[in-house]
């Protein structure tokens, strides 16, 4: 796992800025580091690589990575999990290899397929190849958007990093935030791609391959998720165990590496059939688990972590933390935000990878479990919002919310009446942006009286809503099913899940793989019967079913818990005083950007205990701190 950057200019002197950007990434790689420039009349090209060697520890695995005759330079940032084969089918073509990485098949498989190596890859992988025969770029990101790629062209120049922080460094670029970004953050806690909060940066889109040649920039997508024809089961049982026999494959291409690796368990059903399935195919007493607990019960999932441990008898490893310590290390959150991110479990999602650090160095994580078996709890309300579609659209207002106002706010996690509330405010909405009112923090109503007049109209222009229904229309679907898990994974898994886990594992340099979202494996599962996911209102029906005789029945029956954190609690209390210097009276409204009098309304009433407002002010919270953060670089 590494980081990546370069840059295309057309004065040498430009491409100078490479080390600086290089410098900023030595936590996704701090093993080894290379650069290669190579210039032609007016145009110069300058490639960097930050190295955490993991396969092939070797010098030959060095990056930038060039072919035979150097027409071929890779820099890549990722794991290929099905490398062996195709190495086997490069070399049966004649190709010979230099090396025992996994990142070399890419620059034959280049030479052999052209682009069309980026659909043959099964891992997580962004990359950038120079073709030095066509003059051109290449820069490729994998099929759910595991690993980051930030880019910025104007004209004949183009800089691309593995994280913004990195790429800001190019001097070229002005940090200046664009209105309609800051309308998606909000509304979505996380700017999707191929959007950035800075201007004129974007973010290269998941399954999708850009190149640039002549000046020119064209992106093209390679792989799009797909729900295809259903296998065909003589029973359910046979279903389950060929899932099972799918996911022990993918479990096993996931274990290559030539460092130590283990388990992120928390206790819940991915984690542990992660666990289940290794235990198969390594002696259970090898296998490392981590997890983390709290002292307050009700976000504290450290018994079920470990009764799965005992059950299978892996070296586990918890450590049991205060709301205190999770508030020591905000300084290090505020940090290691590439841009800002509104989901606050990033904190004891950072303080495991940094515990597990001190082990290991990959980790396997049940990352995508909850988006291709439908483990969400939306999945849940969607089918029962169903009983309430034939009402008129100002119902939900004017009769539910304000008897769900009669609640008062709990300071537990996912406690019922912030869910009640919270699925109330998006049920007049159809239902891809219902889905995401319920996910996100303002909705375009509300951030109509956040944001002053002018920033509002500028934003206004985003329409994010029109961008969800555009992406909504884009998959093909057997039913409403289908079409939420088709809405997660564009959204939510690539911009909030997988990069939190990005940034809080590489922040500490440590890998995380995620075996559910292994490309045959995920292939298998889309094409499975919405009814085998999703039995009724049981969640991972089949995931289940195929771990009957794996995991104890406590553990299949539990409810799902989350990665939370007590934010209610922290933003009357701990987080008091830091809301009121930043939000009410500090640097978040000298910027300009938001109505002070409606920021203060949401402080009151979250600390009187009126309404639990944690989503909206920890969303600006994270805004602000951001901003101090990149100001504080001099990078702003």
């Amino acid at each position: 796992m590494c980081g990546i950057a370069g840059i295309i200019a057309p004065e040498p002197s430009e491409t100078s800025a490479l080390e600086a950007m290089l410098t900023a990434l030595i936590h996704r790689g701090p093993d080894d580091g290379g650069m290669r420039v190579l210039s032609y009349g007016n145009q110069h090209v300058a490639l960097g690589h930050r190295r955490l060697s993991i396969i092939d520890l070797s010098a030959a695995a060095h990056q930038p990575m060039a072919n035979e005759d150097g027409s071929l330079w890779l820099s890549f940032n990722g794991e290929i999990y099905n490398f062996r084969e195709l190495r086997r089918q490069l070399e049966a073509k004649g190709h010979v290899f230099s090396s025992h990485t996994d990142s070399e098949v890419i620059v034959h498989g280049y030479e052999e397929y052209g682009t069309g190596i980026f659909a043959r890859l099964n891992g997580m992988f962004a990359c950038a190849l120079w073709d030095d025969k066509n003059r051109s770029l290449i820069l490729a990101r994998d099929r759910f958007g595991q690993k980051p790629l930030y880019y910025w062209q104007d004209g004949s120049r183009l800089a691309f990093a593995s994280e913004l922080k990195a790429l800001l460094r190019y001097p070229a670029i002005r940090p200046e935030l664009d209105p309609m970004s800051l309308s998606r953050y909000l509304l979505f806690e996380y700017v999707p791609a191929p959007h950035c909060l800075i201007q004129d940066v974007r973010k290269l889109e998941a399954g999708s391959y850009l190149i640039f040649k002549d000046s020119r920039l064209t992106i093209r997508p390679y792989w799009d998720l797909s729900f295809g024809q259903a296998p065909a089961f003589a029973s359910e049982r046979e279903a389950a165990a060929r899932l099972e026999q799918e996911f022990k494959a993918a479990v096993g291409r996931h274990l290559e590496s030539d460092v130590p690796l283990g388990v992120f368990l928390s206790g819940g059903i991915d984690s542990s059939a992660i666990v289940a399935l290794m235990s198969e195919l390594r002696p259970a007493e090898s296998i490392k688990t981590f997890s983390i607990g709290f002292k307050e019960a009700s976000f504290d999932e450290t018994s079920y972590a470990r009764q799965v441990a005992e059950h299978f008898g892996t070296e586990h490893h918890e450590q049991i933390l205060s709301a205190g310590k999770m508030i020591e290390i905000l300084p290090e959150i505020w940090q290691l935000m590439d841009e800002p991110l509104a989901d606050a479990s990033i904190i004891p999602t950072y303080l495991l990878a940094k515990f597990t650090r001190e082990h290991v160095t990959v980790a396997l994580g049940g990352d995508g479990g909850d988006e291709l078996f439908c483990g969400y709890d939306p999945f849940v309300a969607h089918k029962l919002a169903r009983a309430v579609d034939w009402l008129p659209g100002w119902a939900p207002e004017k009769i539910f919310a304000p008897l769900a106002n009669l609640l008062p706010a709990s300071e537990k996690n996912m406690s019922f009446d912030f869910r009640l509330k919270q699925t109330i405010k998006g049920l007049p909405y159809p239902l891809p942006i219902r889905n995401q009112i319920w996910l996100g923090s303002f909705s375009l109503e509300e951030q109509k009286a956040l944001l002053q007049h002018d920033i509002w109209r500028a934003a206004g222009a985003a329409e994010p809503y029109a961008e969800i229904i555009a992406t909504d229309q884009n998959g093909a679907y057997r039913d409403r099913q289908d079409e939420l898990i088709y809405l997660y994974c564009k959204y939510y898994l690539a911009g909030d899940i997988l990069t939190k886990v990005d940034r809080a594992s590489m922040a500490c340099s440590l890998e995380v793989r995620a075996p559910f979202l292994d490309a045959e494996l995920a292939d298998f599962v889309n094409d499975l019967p919405s009814g085998l996911k999703m039995k009724g209102l049981r969640r991972k029906h089949l995931l289940k079913r195929s771990l009957e005789n794996k995991l104890p029945p406590e553990i299949l029956s539990r409810k799902k818990k989350g990665f939370g954190i007590p934010l209610t609690k922290w933003l009357k209390e701990d987080l008091r005083d830091l809301l009121g210097d930043v939000l009410a009276a500090g640097s978040l409204r000298d910027h300009g950007f938001f109505d002070a009098g409606t920021i203060q309304r949401l402080i009151d009433d979250h600390q009187r205990g009126r309404r639990d407002n944690r989503k909206q002010l920890w969303t600006l919270l994270v805004l602000a701190m951001w901003l101090e953060s990149i100001k504080r670089e001099g990078l702003a």
